[in-house]
C-alpha cells in the first residue's frame, strides 16, 4: 500500500530535510513517528529536500507500508508523535505509480524578507532580514530577465547534485506589504540554493549596488562567483508542489497557510 502525505514544518530547529546519522532532520522525525504508527520501519520519499533552517508550507512525501490503518491514524496519530513544529495536514491511499519526487511537475517557493533598520524579534527564523532600504521597482525589472528556460549555473551551489543546470523559471514575482518583501518563485525544479542565490542578487540590485541589467549578465556568465552571496535560509518556504490532476491532491489554495501576512 502506498500512502501520500502533505505536511508543513518550521525548519529552524532542524539540520534540513534529509536524514542524518544524528537524527537531526525533519525526515528523521517524520519517519520515527510513522514507524510507530505502522509498527514497522517506514522510509519516505519527498518531493524536494529543504536545507537547514528552511520551512515548508506544502511538502509532499509518499511511503509504502503493509500496515492497515485508517487515514486519521496517518494524520492525527502521526501528529501526536511529531514535534510541535512539524504537522501532517493530509493523508490518502494512492496507487503505486505515484511518486512524490519524479511525479512533480512544478515546485513553488516563497521568500519573505523583512526590510527594516533593526532585526526581527517576533519573526526571528521565519523571515530573512536586510537593513538598508530596497527599491522594489528595480528588483521587479531585474526579475523579468530570469523568466523562462535558462542555464542557472550562476545561481547553483557548488555541491549541487543535479545532472543539468537548466531550469524553466515560470514565475518570479516580487511584492511588498509594509516592510515585508515577498518573493514568489515557481519552476519545473530548482537547483541547490537557487532561490537564495537569486534573492541575494536581487537584494544587491534593490539596495543600488548594481543596475537591473546586471542580473542578466550574471545569468549569462554561468559563473557562480559573479553572483551575490547566498542569502539567509530563514525566510525561505517550500510553498507548493504541483502534480497531474489525476492524482486528485488538494491544491495549495485548499491547504492552511502560515499566518504571517501571506494568503
Amino acid at each position: 500500500m502506498r500512502i501520500v502525505l502533505i505536511l508543513e514544518y518550521h525548519g529552524s530547529g532542524y539540520c534540513g530535510w534529509q536524514s542524518q546519522k544524528t537524527g537531526c532532520s525533519v525526515q528523521d522525525a517524520l519517519e520515527s513517528a510513522l514507524s510507530k504508527i505502522a509498527c514497522s520501519s517506514i522510509r519516505v520519499i519527498t518531493a524536494g529536500r529543504t536545507d537547514a533552517g528552511v520551512h515548508a508550507l506544502y511538502q509532499v512525501v509518499h511511503f509504502d507500508t503493509q500496515a492497515q490503518r485508517p487515514v486519521t491514524a496517518w494524520v492525527r496519530g502521526t501528529n501526536a508523535l511529531l514535534p510541535n513544529d512539524i504537522a501532517v495536514l493530509y493523508a490518502a491511499e494512492i496507487t503505486s505509480d505515484f511518486h512524490a519526487r519524479y511525479g512533480a511537475t512544478e515546485r513553488s517557493y516563497l521568500y519573505l524578507l523583512l526590510n527594516n533598520q533593526v532585526r526581527p524579534g517576533l519573526y526571528d527564523g521565519r523571515v530573512g532580514w536586510f537593513h538598508q532600504p530596497l527599491n522594489l521597482e528595480s528588483m521587479q525589472v531585474a526579475a523579468k530577465t530570469l523568466l523562462g528556460k535558462h542555464d542557472f549555473s550562476a545561481f547553483r551551489a557548488a555541491e549541487c547534485q543535479a545532472k543539468s543546470p537548466v531550469r524553466n523559471l515560470i514565475k518570479l514575482d516580487i511584492s511588498c506589504k509594509g516592510n515585508l518583501f515577498i518573493f514568489e518563485l515557481c519552476a519545473n525544479a530548482f537547483l541547490h540554493h537557487m532561490v537564495r542565490n537569486i534573492v541575494g542578487c536581487l537584494v544587491y540590485i534593490g539596495k543600488g549596488k548594481y543596475s537591473p541589467e546586471w542580473l542578466q549578465m550574471v545569468r549569462d556568465s554561468c559563473d557562480r562567483s559573479k553572483a551575490a552571496p547566498t542569502f539567509s535560509a530563514a525566510g525561505l518556504y517550500l510553498a507548493g508542489v504541483k502534480y497531474d490532476s489525476k492524482w486528485n491532491l488538494p491544491s495549495t489554495n485548499e491547504m492552511p497557510y502560515l499566518g504571517i501576512g501571506i494568503k
